[in-house]
C-alpha cells in the first residue's frame, strides 16, 4: 500500500507521456494510514511540509487515473494550486465518468467563468459529491449563475462554497430563487459578493428564502455590505424558520438597531446555534440587547462570536453575567474590542470559575501589578478555514469549534 499509489501514479504519467510531479509523487508515497484505507487525498499547493510543486492541469490528468483505480478515496483536496479552465475540463470529465469523491475542495485555483459552467454542468449528471469548495476562484455572475442552474437538477450536492468568488447580484438572487425549491442543501457560502450599488435587494430574496426553505442549516452571508434593514428582513423570515443553525453576518455593517433584531430573533428562534456577528459596528448597547436575550430567553445558542464590534467594558460586563446564569452558551469569541480592566476582570471571573475555559474563548487573563489583563489566543469559529496547521489536530475543535457543533449530532 505504500508504494501503491505512487507507482499508480508514476505509471499513469508513462502512458499519458507526462512528467512527474515529485511533489504529488511524495504525497501519495506518505496518503498511507497502517491498516486501513485512507479515505482522504490532501494534495495543497500550501503545504509547508514538502517541497511544493504546485498542481497543474495535466497533473490531474494522472490523478484522476489513480482515482478510478481507487474507489475508497472519498475526499480530495487540491487547494491553492494552479488548475486553470483548462483543468477544470478535466474535473469535469472525472465527475462525470462512476466518481466516487464526495469532498471536493478546489479554492484558491484560477478556475474562471468557462471553468465554473464546465464544472457546473457536470454536476447535472453526477450523483455522489456531496460538497464542494470553489472558493477564490474568479468565477464571477456568469459562473455563479450556472451553479445556481445546477442546483436545480443536482438533488445531492448538500454543501456549496462561492465564497470570494466575485459573484454579483443577479447570481445571489438566482441562488435565493433556486433555495426555495431544492431540498438537497445543507450549507451555502455566498461571501464577498461584489456590489457596484448600495441596497438591500439580495437580503430581501435571501431573507424570502429563508421564510420557505427548511433544509439549509448553514448560511454565510459575509462582507454582503448588509445594514440593519438588511437584517431586520432576515429576522423576520428567520422567526418561520425551523432549520437553520449556522448564520454568518460578518464583516457588514450592523450597528445596535440590527442587532436588536437578532436578539428579539434569539428570544423566539430555537433551532440558531452559531451567530457569528465579527467586524460589525453594534458597540455597547448592541451587544446589551444580546445579552438580555440570552440572559431570560435563548438557551439554545451554542457560539457567539462579536470580534471588533467596538464594545467596551459596560457591554462585555453584561454580557459576561448573562453568559454566567447561560449554561448553553459554550463558545464565545471577544477579541478586538475595547478590552478595559472592567471587561478584563468580567471574563477573568467566568474563565476563573470554571463556567468558560480557555478553549471555548479567546482570550487569556494575566496579571501585572495587581491589574487583570486579556490576551489574545488563536481561537475561533474557523480559524482553518484558508489553510490548515502544520502540527497538531485536523480540524481542531478549538480552532474551529464551528464544526464541531455542527457535526455534534446530540440534541
Amino acid at each position: 500500500m505504500t508504494t501503491g499509489l505512487s507507482q499508480q501514479y508514476i505509471m499513469a504519467c508513462a502512458e499519458l507521456h507526462l512528467p512527474v510531479n515529485h511533489f504529488i509523487e511524495e504525497v501519495l508515497r506518505q496518503a498511507v494510514q497502517p491498516e486501513q484505507y485512507i479515505s482522504a487525498l490532501k494534495i495543497c499547493g500550501n503545504n509547508r511540509l514538502l517541497a511544493v510543486k504546485r498542481v497543474t492541469d495535466e497533473d490531474f490528468l494522472a490523478i484522476s487515473r489513480v482515482l478510478k483505480q481507487n474507489s475508497y478515496i472519498t475526499n480530495l483536496d487540491l487547494r491553492f494550486n494552479n488548475l486553470t479552465n483548462t483543468g477544470a475540463v478535466n474535473i469535469a470529465r472525472f465527475l462525470q465518468d462512476s466518481c466516487s469523491i464526495f469532498h471536493l475542495n478546489l479554492m484558491g485555483n484560477d478556475i474562471e467563468t468557462d471553468g465554473a459552467e464546465q464544472i457546473a454542468k457536470a454536476l447535472h449528471r453526477n450523483d455522489t459529491l456531496r460538497s464542494l469548495r470553489m472558493t477564490g476562484n474568479k468565477v464571477g455572475n456568469k459562473g455563479g449563475m450556472f451553479f445556481a442552474a445546477m442546483l436545480q437538477i443536482n438533488s445531492t450536492l448538500e454543501e456549496l462554497d462561492l465564497g470570494d468568488c466575485d459573484l454579483g447580484i443577479q447570481c445571489l438572487i438566482a441562488f435565493a430563487t433556486v433555495l426555495k425549491q431544492n431540498n438537497s442543501m445543507r450549507s451555502i457560502n455566498l461571501n464577498r459578493p461584489l456590489f457596484y450599488v448600495l441596497q438591500e435587494d439580495t437580503s430581501i430574496h435571501l431573507a424570502l428564502m429563508l421564510k420557505v426553505n427548511n433544509t439549509l442549516q448553514e448560511i454565510h452571508l459575509s462582507k454582503h455590505d448588509m445594514t440593519d434593514s438588511g437584517v431586520e428582513r432576515l429576522c423576520e423570515a428567520l422567526h418561520e424558520n425551523q432549520t437553520l443553525k449556522y448564520l454568518d453576518l460578518s464583516c457588514n455593517k450592523i450597528t445596535r438597531d440590527g442587532v436588536k433584531c437578532l436578539a428579539e430573533l434569539l428570544k423566539r428562534n430555537t433551532t440558531l446555534e452559531i451567530l457569528d456577528l465579527t467586524s460589525n459596528r453594534m458597540e455597547d448597547e448592541g451587544v446589551i440587547y444580546l445579552a438580555k436575550a440570552i440572559h431570560s430567553y435563548n438557551s439554545r445558542l451554542k457560539a457567539l462570536a462579536i470580534v471588533s464590534n467596538n464594545i467596551t467594558g459596560q457591554g462585555l460586563k453584561a454580557l459576561a453575567a448573562a453568559i454566567k446564569l447561560n449554561q448553553g452558551l459554550q463558545y464565545i469569541y471577544i477579541w478586538g474590542n475595547v478590552l478595559d480592566e472592567e471587561a478584563s476582570t468580567a471574563f477573568s471571573q467566568l474563565l476563573l470559575s470554571g463556567r468558560l475555559n480557555t478553549s471555548s474563548t479567546d482570550v487569556r487573563p494575566y496579571t501585572v501589578d495587581g491589574r487583570v489583563y486579556l490576551t489574545e489566543l488563536f481561537h475561533g469559529l474557523k480559524k482553518h478555514y484558508y489553510w490548515t496547521p502544520t502540527y497538531g489536530i485536523v480540524d481542531d475543535p478549538v480552532c474551529n469549534s464551528s464544526l464541531a457543533i455542527i457535526n455534534d449530532q446530540t440534541p
